[in-house]
């Protein structure tokens, strides 16, 4: 008897079922921004370009709600291409970046945080890898100081983000982090609490 197929199919069924349901980063014009919201993966980069191509004047990414990323690779790819293309990273009053949202922010020329924005980091994990547990040195952690260095945000950003929380938590900067680590390219302003970023 072969149970090669049937053995397949619930193998990926019980896969489906340990993934989190997410909806992917959808962009919109609004004007002369580019407002994005959702969830990074795969197609982020690729519907990116369709909406950049569609409004070339355009380059100003307004992140309304972008909680993290499913896949980081795809992330630093994306984030590279929002720097290279020149474009400034805004989260509004009512906006909301989290995890890898935050490394998009970073990708901005210029960067701006609106009064009441949420920032949320906290260290990643995955592929059988928590990264506050690996040693500096551990190769794992080159992708992400590798972006930084390219960008020019300080290397201690990401050591403080694998501290502020654990891979299942969520640490929401103050606006006094923010400014330690020159998040923003100008001073940032007063950011949500806790209290309403967890139910933003």
């Amino acid at each position: 008897m072969n149970l090669g197929l049937p053995y397949l199919a619930a193998t990926l069924l019980l896969l489906a079922a340990c993934t989190p349901p997410y909806s992917s980063v959808s962009f919109t014009a609004e004007g002369d921004q580019i407002v994005a919201s959702g969830t990074i993966d795969h197609t982020t980069l690729s519907a990116f370009e369709e909406v950049m191509d569609e409004n070339p004047g355009i380059k100003t990414l307004v992140l309304q709600n972008i909680e993290g990323s499913v896949d980081d690779d795809s992330n630093v790819v994306f984030s590279r291409v929002v720097r290279e293309e020149g474009f400034d990273t805004v989260v509004p009053s009512d906006g909301l970046v989290a995890s890898g949202g935050t490394d998009l922010f970073l990708a901005g020329n210029r960067r701006v945080l609106e009064p009441g924005a949420c920032v949320g980091v906290h260290s990643w994990g995955g592929g059988g890898f928590v990264a506050a547990e690996l040693p500096e040195g551990h190769p794992e952690h080159d992708r992400y100081l590798d972006y930084f260095e390219d960008i020019g945000v300080d290397p201690a950003f990401y050591w403080f983000t694998l501290e502020a929380a654990s891979e299942n938590e969520m640490h929401w900067m103050t606006s006094s982090e923010a400014n330690r680590f020159d998040i923003t390219t100008r001073a940032a302003p007063r950011l949500g609490t806790a209290a309403i970023c967890d139910e933003r």
